[in-house]
């Protein structure tokens, strides 16, 4: 059985004995948050204890944006949470996370909070951070599961955690999607079956530069494997593989360059949707290097993120899919 604890009393007062795994969401629960929690629970292991928290934080959201309509679904919440395994519900009031009205002090998301989503909603991974912050202190759990839907709010906590020494383990869980290919979302009950159709632009974006990405990847990996030399090309001909070592080494370091290509790929489909009824009004498209989440080059090694945000109707949605970029030939 699931217990509902609204304070940090309540909280405390309860017996420890393997690790705490705590899931951080604003309600309204899915599928998604079902995963995070199931993770928790195989982290946490059988004599630890699963905490999931729901709150919805006002100091993340800006003006004009939806806290009053945002869901309040805490019966629905508490079900799916046992359902996928959590021992207790944190649904503290706001006084109870704020107890002297909104904080004076805060914590600054620095530099790489005010790119991508922190120019679009500006002071919004301040917020983030401070509840963070402070629900990390109220739950003092051994780690801390979050998805990777919200890539650069998992690398400012991430970030967070290590430069101000939480002394907590941050771990990353795979984005869940629907059949059609969307990114679960709280804010997804709010497309009507027409902005819903709009909004599979997104992920299909994603996965255009996904198979843009592959395709370079596996031609530069050609590259590298058939022979350059003149000999061994001659050697070859007969079976026709120096034009396969031509072909290969040509498109490898064909302009535009990799990345250039892949957003290429993704933006076609996302022109394409805003030629629809109705249209997705992009907010931006970018291939970015998680660590600091500015736009990554051509000759670009290691992991990156491919992350699109975009508005349709009135609900403006985010996605991302990791890509690993190989050595250059």
């Amino acid at each position: 059985m699931t217990t509902l604890l609204r304070t940090a009393g309540e909280l405390h007062a309860r017996t420890r004995a393997g690790r705490r795994a705590v899931v951080m969401t604003m309600g309204a629960l899915h599928e998604g948050h079902a995963t995070l929690i199931r993770t928790a629970r195989g982290i946490a292991g059988p004599d630890g204890e699963v905490v999931v928290t729901v709150f919805v934080n006002p100091l993340q959201f800006g003006q004009g944006e939806d806290l009053d309509r945002y869901p309040r679904t805490l019966e629905a919440d508490l079900k799916i949470a046992e359902e996928a395994g959590a021992d207790a519900v944190f649904a503290p009031a706001v006084d109870e996370v704020y107890p002297g009205g909104e904080p004076q002090v805060r914590v600054s998301a620095g530099p790489m909070g005010e790119r991508l989503e922190g120019t679009s909603r500006p002071g919004h991974f301040d917020g983030v951070l401070t509840v963070v912050a402070k629900l990390l202190h109220l739950t003092r759990p051994d780690v801390a599961l979050y998805g990777q839907k919200d890539a650069q709010q998992l690398a400012l906590i991430r970030r967070m955690a290590r430069d101000l020494n939480f002394g907590v383990e941050i771990v990353g869980v795979p984005t869940v999607r629907e059949e059609d290919g969307l990114a679960l979302s709280s804010r997804n009950r709010y497309l009507s079956p027409k902005e819903r159709r709009t909004a599979l632009a997104l992920s299909q974006a994603l996965f255009a530069g996904r198979d843009r990405h592959a395709a370079q990847e596996a031609l530069r990996a050609r590259a590298r494997e058939v022979p350059a030399t003149r000999a061994r090309a001659e050697a070859l001909s007969a079976i026709g593989e120096s034009r396969a070592a031509a072909d290969a080494h040509a498109v490898a370091k064909a302009v535009p360059g990799a990345a250039a290509a892949i957003r290429a790929a993704s933006r076609l489909v996302l022109d394409e949707a805003a030629r629809l009824d109705p249209p997705l009004e992009l907010d931006y498209l970018a291939l970015i290097d998680p660590s600091d989440f500015t736009e990554i080059e051509d000759d670009f090694t290691g992991e990156a993120v491919l992350a699109v945000a975009a508005r349709v109707g009135a609900t403006r949605l985010i996605d991302n899919i990791p890509l690993t970029f190989g050595a250059a030939s």
